[in-house]
């Protein structure tokens, strides 16, 4: 059988695409396939699959060689399985730049898309057999998209997401501002959470010259809440970037709302990253920056030293 999976760390679109997909090889191409997760998803992605009544996908521990993948929201190995290169893979699609690294047996099916979001690209791909998709699959879809955007927040946001978001919530007699009010305040209950499970949620590994940072982002409705924990999270960072293979973590609190980021600095390296990066004046732990809402987009391409 085919496993479905997209990065470590999944969020709602990491989550939701391999449903979609799954579904789409299984019931409209006759393609076996299961949906897997690698790690357990985010509080915002717990809370789509409720809403769509789906059980949470299984967590992938072992990937043996030769098993026919399908990649999804990623293609970058550092975000994929040990061994990836030893899995039969068949296709990837993403939104991601093209970084490198993975191996195939053989020419593959491979999509990447200037698109706020892999599901978006999913749309696009399944055509008119999108009439025969069930509620939930329509669903999942439409969450995977608000999350990535920030509901259209993001300036990853393109025309083409809006539209297709839109045409997702009329078929399904959705209201998309209240759909996304739900799903950012369970994205912002990160109360149950350790600091150290805070900084693993949503990470990405990225050099920096000769330094390595876990840049991890929490985007939230309610940034006091994690503000408030600020020692906590500067005294977890030092072992979740060792763990990692990391020099340091980089913390970005995102507001949603205010569309700003607070980037914690707790050492010299971060402050200089900062300064440098951003081309803000820093005194003290913190700086708040206007308008940064993308990693993708806004975040990881400025990073210098």
């Amino acid at each position: 059988m085919i496993k479905v999976f997209g990065h470590f760390s999944p969020d709602t679109d990491s989550t939701g695409s391999p449903l979609i997909w799954a579904w789409y090889l299984s019931e409209i191409q006759n393609q076996p396939a299961q949906a897997v997760l690698l790690g357990e998803c985010n509080t915002e992605a717990q809370f789509a699959l409720r809403h769509w009544e789906f059980e949470q996908p299984e967590i992938l521990t072992d990937l043996p060689a030769g098993t026919p993948v399908v990649i999804v929201d990623t293609n970058n190995p550092a975000e994929l399985p040990e061994g990836i290169n030893d899995a039969d893979i068949l296709a990837i699609i993403d939104h991601h730049k093209l970084v490198g690294g993975l191996e195939t047996r053989g020419p593959i099916d491979i999509t990447i898309r200037p698109l706020a979001c892999t599901a978006t690209i999913m749309y696009q791909l399944i055509g008119a057999d999108m009439a025969r998709a069930p509620r939930g699959i329509k669903g999942m879809m439409l969450s995977c998209i608000l999350s990535d955007t920030l509901e259209f927040r993001s300036p990853t946001t393109t025309d083409t997401d809006r539209e297709i978001a839109q045409a997702l919530a009329d078929d399904l007699g959705v209201d998309i501002a209240d759909l996304a009010a739900q799903m950012f305040a369970a994205k912002s209950d990160v109360s149950a959470f350790s600091a150290a499970e805070l900084l693993k949620m949503d990470a990405k590994k990225y050099a920096v010259g000769d330094k390595t940072f876990r840049i991890s982002v929490l985007e939230t409705t309610s940034p006091d809440q994690i503000l408030s924990r600020k020692a906590e999270l500067v005294a977890a960072m030092p072992g979740v970037a060792a763990e990692d293979g990391a020099d340091e973590v980089m913390l970005f609190v995102i507001d949603i709302l205010k569309e700003e980021a607070t980037l914690l600095l707790p050492t010299p390296l971060l402050r200089a990253v900062a300064e440098k990066s951003f081309n803000v004046s820093v005194d003290g732990d913190q700086v708040v920056l206007p308008g940064v809402m993308s990693r993708k987009k806004q975040i990881i391409p400025v990073l210098s030293l």
